[in-house]
């Protein structure tokens, strides 16, 4: 039986995690100054529904499948650093660029932008295999034993919920400061900081040991 202050607990604990700024920050940010707020908040649910299905995929047992089964854990490792070297590279074309009246004009008019939004939010999130690891190593220290699939899910979905409403406050505070992100030196420093850092959270992921 898990305590309500278990809960707490966790929910605490989860939301110091998803506050650090991490891979889904970058992306959520670069999406944002490429699409708008309509394309920010897709991202946002793009890495929510990545966070759903990974954390059902733990409540299943197939996460713990995917971690020690070493090919396909690192098929899914490289995936991932290879979707983040890609995006890190879009953002520095962009900002080398630096034309960004045909980005401002279709923000929030092109029909891809919902789809651009949420691929670009799950297909980053999916790949990252340090969610699993959360699900499958940082979760049960929050559970007791023989904890039923009911609260595993009642776990594992407050955390992609908690996610949700983190990135979805990102892009709401990115859009209040649009007039400032609108300037074009800004835009392009932000694109140059965005690459650098989906290039630094690549290259982590590809220095750490699986």
């Amino acid at each position: 039986m898990v305590s309500w202050s278990s809960y707490a607990s966790f929910v605490v604990f989860a939301l110091v995690l998803i506050a650090i700024p991490g891979a889904d920050f970058a992306v959520t940010v670069r999406s944002t100054l490429a699409g708008g707020r309509t394309q920010g908040r897709w991202t946002a649910g793009g890495i929510a529904s990545s966070n759903v299905v990974q954390g059902l995929l733990a409540v299943a047992g197939l996460g713990a499948i995917v971690v020690h089964v070493e090919p396909l854990f690192q098929a899914i490792r490289w995936a991932g650093i290879g979707y983040l070297l890609y995006l890190a590279v879009q953002s520095f074309r962009s900002a080398a660029r630096g034309d960004y009246a045909s980005l401002d004009d279709a923000a929030g008019t092109r029909a891809g932008t919902a789809w651009t939004g949420w691929r670009q939010g799950f297909l980053s999130n999916i790949t990252n295999p340090k969610v699993l690891v959360f699900y499958l190593a940082v979760l049960p220290q929050f559970l007791g034993p023989g904890t039923s699939v009911a609260v595993l899910l009642l776990f594992a979905l407050t955390h992609a919920a908690l996610g949700l409403l983190w990135s979805l406050l990102v892009v709401a505070a990115l859009h209040r400061v649009r007039r400032v992100l609108r300037r074009r030196r800004v835009r392009r420093a932000l694109d140059a900081g965005t690459g650098i850092a989906l290039t630094a959270f690549g290259v982590r992921l590809a220095a750490e040991s699986a």
